[in-house]
């Protein structure tokens, strides 16, 4: 659906963090690059600049090399980036995980990736137990002006670093990062730092921001979308990026107006949170806010033109995979409510029906992928290594997603492979009759799910959570489904629940509807 573009015609040609940061420190030594709200720390490019490059050789006294794995557990905090800028400026990969994943899983993915070296924060992780028996060096942090621990006495000649864009070519392994999970093992992916700068330029193309802008982001940079969406912009354009440790809010608007936000980094569940208990503002006072994104899990049509039309912020939202990043994305000039946008700038995208042969517009399909924005590699929850690079310009990957494109190009996701409803031999995807069912003005959210009939094989039984004082019944949401919807896509039953089960980036757990029904 769209050509390669070669790496060496990119809009904004491939830098290097320590080129990027050198560049910007000798231009705009004075101006804002992070502020990180919860420890009230603001950074300038200049002191930036220096604290990575001594942060760097602080690392490169423990062994530190180019080609290195740099292992970062920690809860979100401004030590967190650093030290990730800091690994990449030795050369090294970063690799943050999530506080929060559970030890055993922990310890596993650490033996598997083989860190040179482990830091994590104090009273985030047991780091020594993690550790032990790994042929690593390990260092422990409080925060960064501490007098111990591995921030204490950083080194102020810095002259055995690499020259500023020497330090890794655009094919080296930049990040390895855990895909989902705290209870069950993630499986993790690994991406180079081609790929990781594409999915910025992505990033760029879809909200068309520059270096004037103040972007706001509060999760974890232990996923991939934050990295995309704020990392890279912030390295290819030298923006302003402040940070909080996790979504309020309460304290959202403000943050807007106190810090002149311009652009906003969010989820589904976010826009469902500022949606079901909206909060006061003062449209003159988040006036500098021209857009919010939405990624990391579908949003109805319904919910994206409430939030719109209730705040005034226009609202953009992604589709992207963890192998893939930025699939395809609606733009700050050109977007459709309910869909995900036209494909990535740098991603070849095509609908296929289950020969592998494309869809015509209009025709549900498997979203396949393939791309230079593509990781390099995955490694699975039991620790085995795959290559991804015949991925980038040879073979496609299938994504697991079911959708379809319009006559311009634009992708509506329909589901995924794995919740497909077979019902009487016709498959039926869940997100079409879930926006079907959420169109009733009594409908909040809903989510259907395929259960064991006799006679048709699956039947589909549609999980409600009703506006606040509602009372609509079955019989009501049965026949308003009646007027939208062909009859082998129709609920069978309707289940009325509080609250649909969801995950941290509010995707629903269809399993665990389907567990409530048997």
């Amino acid at each position: 659906m769209t050509e390669h573009t070669n790496p060496e015609t990119l809009e904004i040609p491939f830098r290097t963090l320590g080129a990027a940061f050198a560049d910007y420190a000798g231009r705009h030594p004075d101006k804002t690059a992070i502020h990180a709200i919860d420890q009230e720390i603001s950074i300038t490019f200049g002191e930036l600049n220096l604290l990575t490059n001594r942060i760097a050789t602080r690392m490169m006294s423990e062994g530190i090399r180019g080609g290195d794995r740099v292992a970062i557990l920690t809860g979100e905090c401004v030590e967190k980036l650093l030290l990730m800028f800091a690994a990449w400026r030795c050369g090294a990969s970063a690799c943050p995980f999530h506080a929060e994943i559970a030890p055993n899983h922990m310890r596993s993915i650490l033996k598997t990736i083989d860190p040179r070296l482990i830091v994590w924060r104090s009273g985030d992780v047991d780091g020594v137990a993690l550790a032990t028996g790994l042929p690593c060096s390990t260092r422990e942090f409080t925060k960064l002006d501490s007098n111990s621990g591995f921030f204490a006495e950083l080194p102020d000649n810095t002259e055995g670093l690499p020259a500023p864009g020497t330090e890794y070519r655009p094919d080296n392994e930049g990040c390895i990062f855990a895909t989902s999970g705290t209870t069950d093992r993630p499986k993790c992916v690994v991406w180079d730092h081609l790929g990781l700068w594409l999915c910025g330029l992505s990033t760029i193309d879809f909200t068309g921001m520059n270096a004037d802008d103040r972007l706001l982001e509060y999760r974890t940079f232990s996923w991939l979308s934050p990295q995309i969406v704020t990392f890279m912009p912030f390295v290819s354009l030298g923006l302003t990026v402040v940070m909080a440790e996790s979504f309020s809010r309460s304290r959202f608007m403000g943050w807007i107006k106190d810090y002149g936000i311009t652009v906003a980094a969010g989820v589904p569940t976010v826009i469902n949170i500022l949606l079901d208990e909206p909060v006061a503002f003062d449209p003159q006072g988040i006036a500098s806010l021209r857009l919010m994104t939405a990624s990391s899990a579908p949003l109805a049509p319904e919910r994206w033109r409430q939030f719109e039309e209730h705040y005034g912020i226009q609202l953009l939202q992604f589709y992207g995979a963890s192998e893939g990043g930025w699939l395809s994305g609606n733009r700050h000039n050109m977007a459709r409510i309910g869909t995900a946008g036209p494909p990535a700038r740098h991603m070849d995208l095509a609908i296929v029906d289950p020969n592998g042969a494309e869809c015509p517009v209009g025709v549900e399909g498997e979203i396949t992928m393939r791309g230079p924005q593509t990781a390099t590699a995955s490694i699975s929850a039991e620790g085995v290594w795959e290559d991804r690079t015949h991925f980038r310009l040879t073979e496609r990957t299938r994504v697991g997603d079911l959708g379809m494109a319009d006559d311009a190009g634009f992708i509506t996701i329909t589901g995924r492979i794995k919740d497909v409803i077979l019902r009487g031999g016709a498959s039926v995807a869940p997100l079409e009759i879930d926006a079907a069912l959420m169109s009733h003005p009594d409908v909040h959210e809903a989510a259907v799910v395929g259960v064991p009939d006799r006679i048709w094989g699956e039947e589909i039984v549609a999980f409600v959570v009703k506006s606040d004082g509602a009372v609509t019944s079955e019989e009501e949401i049965l026949a308003h489904a009646a007027v939208i919807l062909p009859d082998f896509k129709r609920p069978k039953t309707v289940k009325f629940i509080t609250a649909l089960p969801k995950n941290k980036r509010g995707k629903v757990r269809r399993e665990e509807l389907k567990n409530m029904f048997i």
